[in-house]
């Protein structure tokens, strides 16, 4: 069941369709407010933890039915979707709470985007840095798969130990990368 506002100055809600438990948003004016469990079904989070996100102050809800439900406005699926690629980037939810605060005290906007630019210019740097060594890790996958790919040759009675000190003729022109010679030290 949806309610609607009949129009700007009438102040009075009017229940539209549907049984009860089964609202799904509220439309005042040209704003659609969406109840808890829509707000989480459109961002894949639960609603526990959408309720949590109010609790710590990273969402706020645009009001309540007079039942009691909470509604919110489609600004907190923006915020929610840009919570969610911060805890992408790393950051724990009180951390994007302690941001948020700091950004929100910032009583000129262009003061308040100047520090989002220098937050989003660090973890730029940041992500620079960590897709580097996503890179290099693949490249060390890949190494060890094309020298593992070799392994298929040994007979099957091969002691493990032989592996140390391969003397496979597919391994002869390249030394054990050191994801495959890890696994034979006794470190």
């Amino acid at each position: 069941m949806s309610t609607k506002r009949k129009g700007p100055s009438a102040g009075k809600l009017a229940l539209q369709g549907g049984s009860a438990g089964a609202e799904r948003y509220v439309d005042v004016g040209d704003e659609k407010l969406f109840r808890v469990g829509e707000i989480a079904r459109q961002t894949g989070k639960t609603t526990r933890a959408i309720r949590f996100y109010e609790e710590i102050g990273l969402v706020i809800p645009a009001g309540r039915t007079k039942g009691g439900f909470r509604q919110y406005d489609r600004s907190a699926l923006v915020r929610i979707y840009w919570i969610d690629r911060l805890q992408q980037l790393g950051f724990s939810l009180p951390e994007i709470g302690e941001f948020l605060s700091a950004l929100q005290e910032q009583e000129r906007g262009p003061a308040a985007m100047h520090e989002l630019r220098a937050f989003y210019s660090r973890k730029l740097i940041e992500t620079r840095k960590t897709i580097k060594l996503m890179q290099a890790l693949e490249s060390e996958l890949q190494e060890s798969l094309t020298y593992l790919s070799g392994c298929r040759d040994c007979a099957p009675a091969t002691p493990r130990e032989a592996c140390r000190g391969c003397a496979e003729e597919a391994h002869r022109e390249h030394p054990q990368p050191a994801l495959v010679a890890g696994v034979h030290s006794h470190g």
